[in-house]
């Protein structure tokens, strides 16, 4: 006799793939560290197949400039502008949680007085400081590969 999962202590999964994508009540501070990891496996990604490309070079000139001539094409500019943006991301992000994680963005601590604010709330500005900061840079290297 099978046992249910509400009886196992858990509930069944209902959502599905949309349960994948949507977060539920996910602060924005989940959702960028969740962008974090996957720009940081996109790098990873983009590095290895950089050093296997560069390996071309060992089967001379003429596979070398065949290679380059394919990346040459207008569609590589864009994966190249998305490299960039979340490098972009990955390092600003990163920056911000290493300074939360040292806990240098906290402040001083505040009494347990109504209207609570947590400590997530009191580092919401350094959130949208690092935001504002990634789009003008995004821009500005968008700009640099149009010109």
């Amino acid at each position: 006799m099978g046992t249910k999962a509400s009886e196992k202590g858990h509930l069944p999964n209902r959502l599905g793939i949309k349960g994948w994508v949507w977060g539920g009540n996910y602060t924005l501070e989940r959702y960028l560290y969740t962008l974090h990891r996957l720009t940081g496996l996109s790098l990873l990604l983009y590095v290895t197949l950089h050093l296997a490309m560069n390996g071309f070079r060992l089967g001379g000139v003429e596979s070398w400039e065949d290679l380059m001539s394919v990346f040459g094409m207008s569609g590589f500019k864009v994966g190249e502008y998305l490299v960039a943006a979340a490098f972009i991301f990955h390092a600003l992000n990163g920056g911000r949680l290493m300074l939360q994680h040292l806990g240098y963005t906290l402040g001083k601590p505040k009494p347990p007085v109504y209207p609570y604010v947590d400590s997530m709330r009191r580092r919401r500005p350094i959130v949208w400081v690092m935001l504002a900061s990634i789009m003008a840079l995004a821009i500005y290297v968008l700009v640099a590969f149009v010109t």
